[in-house]
């Protein structure tokens, strides 16, 4: 209710004046009070000097946690035994071919990929051994180890996931002479991606953490289980085996953030087209989204998701 309020009709028209009892409604969006934080003072990012503060405060840094259902895992077939002459005196002992393992990495590799429906990341331990010169004993490092990883996959009714290592497998033994292969030929590196999504970016999958397996290879293949009172899509499991494993962020890419205060991420320089779509118009700019996508679907990592993985760096080959 206002305080005085009156009124008078002129040339059909109904003229009101009042003056309002309160007008903290009028500009709510620059109400001081909304500014105010309580607490012993505030940190550099604005929130309170206080434990659940502190709390929010590195949630809010690192745009939200880590979501086990938010990974990403390329698997790619060893080259096997190198087409020609001695190719063809492999294959006659029983190991896959280059042309065999292309083949079905070309046919049936985004579907292995898609139908990983678990997997971990590995682990790694420091050997140590003690040592005592003079008081207590010290423990010093000379060796590390990873233990293996167990990853699940659902198979469609022809196991075509099952047969694709199955083929790997292959490439290391022959079950027509029970010879065994070069350790070269049946090693392949192996990605797992953890992803999440940026707050500056529109992506809901980019990379933020990323693994490469060196020197991997399929050493178990579990059994496919079946049960006639159960009516459930079928899956198994692979146990993969490697040699070590590297950190893209700390191992190979020297000027790569893993996180910083200010939310700060990879910094990758706009391609030609990165600032000219926004100063055109609405219909022209639409059209450049496009072909900008078309290109992402088209890279290695985006012809496998079909543009819905994009990392925010690029990946070199390891030269290790």
């Amino acid at each position: 209710m206002a305080i005085l309020r009156g009124g008078k009709r002129i040339g059909g028209m109904d003229v009101r004046i009042g003056i309002p009892r309160d007008k903290s409604l009028d500009n709510v969006a620059g109400d001081p009070r909304l500014k105010r934080n309580q607490g012993f003072g505030l940190n550099q990012r604005g929130q309170p000097e206080t434990t659940l503060g502190r709390f929010q405060s590195y949630v809010n840094e690192a745009e939200g946690f880590a979501r086990n259902a938010r990974y990403y895992a390329e698997f790619v077939l060893p080259k096997g035994v190198p087409n020609g002459e001695q190719a063809e005196l492999n294959e006659r002992l029983g190991f896959a071919a280059e042309v065999d393992l292309q083949d079905a990495q070309t046919k049936n590799g985004r579907r292995v990929r898609a139908f990983c429906s678990a997997i971990q990341m590995p682990d790694r331990e420091i050997i140590t051994k003690e040592v005592k010169h003079n008081g207590p004993t010290r423990k010093v490092a000379y060796d590390f180890k990873s233990g293996d990883i167990t990853a699940t996959f659902m198979a469609d009714k022809f196991l075509r996931e099952r047969s694709y290592f199955e083929l790997w497998q292959k490439a290391a033994f022959s079950t027509a002479n029970f010879n065994y292969n070069f350790y070269d030929d049946y090693v392949t590196p192996l990605n797992i991606f953890q992803l999440g999504q940026y707050a500056s970016r529109q992506e809901r999958d980019d990379i933020t953490y990323g693994v490469q397996l060196l020197d991997c290879f399929p050493k178990t293949i579990g059994p496919v289980e079946y049960n006639a009172t159960a009516n459930e899509v079928q899956t198994f499991t692979v146990t993969f085996t490697f040699r070590y494993w590297v950190n893209y962020f700390i191992d190979q890419q020297g000027g790569l953030e893993l996180g910083s205060p200010n939310f700060g991420k990879p910094v990758v320089k706009e391609g030609p087209f990165g600032g000219l779509l926004s100063k055109l118009p609405p219909e022209l700019r639409r059209a450049g989204r496009d072909v900008l996508n078309d290109l992402r679907r088209r890279v290695p990592l985006g012809r496998i998701t079909g543009g819905r993985v994009f990392p925010p760096f690029k990946i070199p080959p390891l030269n290790i």
